[in-house]
């Protein structure tokens, strides 16, 4: 059997190839082909036992694999893209206008350090604001801290002024912005730099063997907010009564009939 096999296949492979050797009819030739140049020398095209398989085929694993490996490609390039911007912006040198419109565009404006001769911390005061830093909201008043996130252009014991400011309120009276009030404005002290939690992040692809996990830690800033300016503050009543002499009662003595 397995030299009728052999043989078998020989005998296709031989008129394969006396197929191919076998030339087109002249007229056929002469009218599709045109007319050799002499100058120019072909190669030898004639096929030949060794010439080896021209195609290739591609399986369905190679090819999620090389989406796998562009995927990361993508995902790598956008990684290092963001930390490139990340890293220019950080080492960028600014001006002090471009500073301060900066600052003013995210919702705070830098005094200068605090001094130890400042006394800026008070009592407290009935009074509450309403104020926007970057995108988010926070209501406050004399006394409070409050975490937002990473401040730029100021550093530990600086002061600063949060301008803008939604709304206003006290015991007496109510002020709304429309939507910020312009003659307004909360004082704070910048207490530290520091970063929150870490937070998990985790990315998955089912049936694609691709699991990525990164952390993330979300830098903030802590504010002690000190004074709050642009309304009327009322005053706090202390109902001080005169303390009363103590009276000493007579003792009641017993008497013996």
């Amino acid at each position: 059997m397995a030299h009728r096999r052999c043989l078998q296949s020989f005998v296709r492979h031989t008129t394969a190839l006396i197929s191919l050797k076998k030339p087109p009819p002249l007229s056929t030739f002469e009218i599709l082909t045109p007319k050799p140049n002499p100058a120019i020398t072909t190669p030898n095209l004639e096929p030949t036992w060794f010439t080896p398989w021209s195609h290739f085929r591609h399986f369905s694993s190679s090819k999620s694999d090389d989406s796998e490996n562009e995927e990361e490609v993508e995902e790598s390039s956008d990684g290092e893209a963001e930390d490139d911007e990340v890293a220019a912006d950080l080492g960028r040198d600014y001006s002090p206008e471009e500073k301060e419109a900066e600052a003013a565009a995210i919702g705070y404006k830098v005094v200068g350090p605090l001094q130890r001769s400042d006394r800026v911390f008070k009592d407290y005061e009935p009074v509450f604001a309403v104020v926007q830093i970057g995108s988010h909201q926070f209501k406050v008043s004399n006394g409070d801290s409050i975490f937002t996130e990473r401040l730029k252009f100021c550093e530990v014991n600086d002061k600063l002024i949060l301008n803008k400011v939604l709304l206003l309120g006290s015991p007496t009276q109510t002020i709304i912005g429309r939507p910020i009030l312009p003659d307004v404005a909360v004082h704070a002290v910048v207490e530290e730099h520091a970063l929150d939690a870490k937070v998990i992040i985790f990315k998955k692809k089912r049936r694609k063997n691709y699991r990525r996990t990164k952390g993330h830690r979300q830098e903030l800033t802590k504010l002690r907010i000190t004074d709050i300016q642009g309304i009327e503050k009322p005053e706090i009543k202390t109902d001080e009564k005169p303390l009363k002499a103590a009276v000493k009662k007579p003792e009641k003595v017993a008497t013996t009939a």
